[in-house]
């Protein structure tokens, strides 16, 4: 894992963002195509608003939804697929995006996705971390063992509180206790992994993450097992290395 602090968000999605578009770049070269998961949520702002700018032939790209609620609509503000094409999707050429609906039947979309994503090779995985340590919706304890590509997960209370104190929801009780997720496995299977850490909120997560064993009890610990991770931290959340 090679950690790069930037001072700033907007610094650390620039440089996340570039180095993202980069092995987008040399995969397409090397093979005609790309494949990419990509996430949402605030830490993802910066890194989503400098990735669409990049000099990237995304007519070659084929792009995957990481997660998703359970139970709202694709209209509702917190709604991921929303939040992705409004920030990404709609704003660039892509040959496929993959959306993760929740409101189809969750083990059955679990299924479909599962079955078009194994056709395909990820070159770069787009991801964050929870103030809880989750990767994707994968909470504590995650599940490092399935070798389901989807899952339907139950969110623990520290996931929703985040949820809500980001903004998305109005009340703790308007946020959804369950989604969607890519699994923990599938997540690792992705070449290169890019992961976007900004916020002092997240600066135990981070600390957690990189300095205790590797468990599901800190779900992104098991990143320090994967070859090729790019951590981006900004002042804030590296403050407590």
């Amino acid at each position: 894992m090679e950690i790069l602090i930037s001072g700033t968000p907007e610094e650390l999605g620039k440089r996340a963002a570039s180095k993202g578009a980069e092995l987008i770049r040399e995969a397409v070269a090397e093979r005609g195509e790309a494949a990419i998961i990509v996430a949402t949520g605030t830490s993802q702002l910066q890194m989503l608003e400098a990735l669409v700018k990049e000099d990237v032939d995304w007519t070659k790209v084929t792009s995957f939804h990481l997660d998703e609620y359970i139970g709202i609509s694709e209209t509702h503000p917190a709604s991921f697929r929303k939040y992705l094409r409004e920030r990404f999707a709609g704003k660039v050429p892509l040959k496929l995006f993959n959306y993760v609906n929740g409101d189809n039947d969750p083990v059955n979309e679990c299924i479909r996705l599962g079955s078009i994503i194994r056709e395909y090779i990820i070159d770069v995985a787009f991801i964050g971390i929870g103030e809880n340590g989750h990767i994707a919706f994968n909470d504590p304890p995650a599940d490092f063992e399935t070798d389901d590509p989807f899952v339907v997960v139950d969110l623990d209370d520290a996931c929703r509180r985040q949820q809500l104190g980001e903004g998305w929801f109005r009340s703790f009780d308007d946020v959804p206790d369950k989604a969607i997720s890519m699994s923990v496995r599938q997540i690792l299977k992705s070449n290169s992994i890019i992961c976007t850490v900004p916020d002092r909120r997240k600066a135990e997560a981070v600390r957690r993450t990189i300095k205790e064993d590797i468990s599901p009890l800190v779900p992104a610990s098991v990143l320090r097992k994967h070859g090729s991770v790019w951590l981006y931290l900004d002042r804030n959340s590296s403050s407590m290395l």
